[in-house]
């Protein structure tokens, strides 16, 4: 049961973005950019156009779900990770609208790769910036779900044993003893619904349970902390100090007793 109502909501998710991207590519047909007004009728261009964003919105979606997991897992800063999906997949993107766009207008052939790719690359960063800015929005509000107020339900087979919450986009995946599965909800969302969990959020995408830490790993200035079931969750530069004050790490004075013994 759990597990459909996840499936149908990722199909509704799915549906909304390809929605808005159809309606960008509508857009882009009737208002024509990079000259392609003139290129041939409304139809036509609109075409193209969406044919072109829904490729894009199914590229980019899928790329950021798996960098955006692999990218939090490291501490990368969002602008640095963005900046890499945007600059690789423009490349097939690129690709692809200029194949088809030869294909409807062979005199298109005269504009260059460079120039396509430039462009191309225009609409990707647009597209991708808004994606990320109304993921981060949907993640920070914790209003957003008309069950705010409820305490935080898990699968039966996953037991109450909590050991850790990861964003994956615009879900939560909750780690216990048992294993993991994703709630889609904002992270700010689902840690307020924890009831009597003793914990603290240590980055923007990770909440960890005190109980469920069993080491500290530091790597020069990078603070992960590793949990009972082997994740090493980053602690953002942020809170590093607050998880000190805490006792959750070593304190500066018993990091040099160390030292010098």
């Amino acid at each position: 049961m759990f597990a459909t109502t996840m499936l149908g909501r990722d199909i509704r998710g799915w549906a909304i973005r390809l929605a808005i991207y159809g309606a960008l590519g509508v857009f882009m047909g009737l208002a024509g950019p990079f000259g392609s007004y003139f290129n041939d009728s409304a139809p036509t261009r609109i075409a193209y156009w969406t044919a072109s964003t829904l490729m894009g919105c199914i590229g980019f979606d899928l790329l950021i779900r798996w960098s955006r997991a692999h990218a939090t897992r490291r501490s990368w800063p969002t602008w640095m990770w963005m900046a890499g999906i945007v600059l690789l997949a423009t490349i097939p993107l690129a690709l692809a609208t200029r194949t088809l766009a030869v294909a409807l207008w062979p005199f298109l052939v005269r504009i260059g790769w460079i120039e396509w790719y430039g462009q191309s690359l225009l609409i990707s960063t647009f597209c991708t910036v808004t994606y990320v800015v109304l993921g981060l929005h949907a993640t920070q509000n914790p209003h957003r779900n008309e069950d705010a107020g409820l305490p935080l339900h898990l699968p039966l087979r996953l037991g109450r044993d909590l050991i850790c919450l990861q964003m994956e986009d615009h879900y939560v995946r909750v780690h216990t003893r048992q294993g993991s599965d994703l709630v889609l909800m904002p992270l700010g969302q689902a840690i307020a619904r924890l009831d009597g969990v003793e914990g603290m959020q240590i980055h923007r995408s990770w909440w960890v349970a005190r109980r469920a830490v069993t080491a500290v790993v530091e790597d020069g200035r990078n603070v992960r902390l590793r949990l009972m079931n082997g994740i090493e969750a980053p602690v953002s530069r942020a809170n590093v100090s607050r998880l000190r004050a805490a006792g959750w790490l070593p304190s500066r004075d018993e990091i040099g007793g160390q030292a010098a013994a």
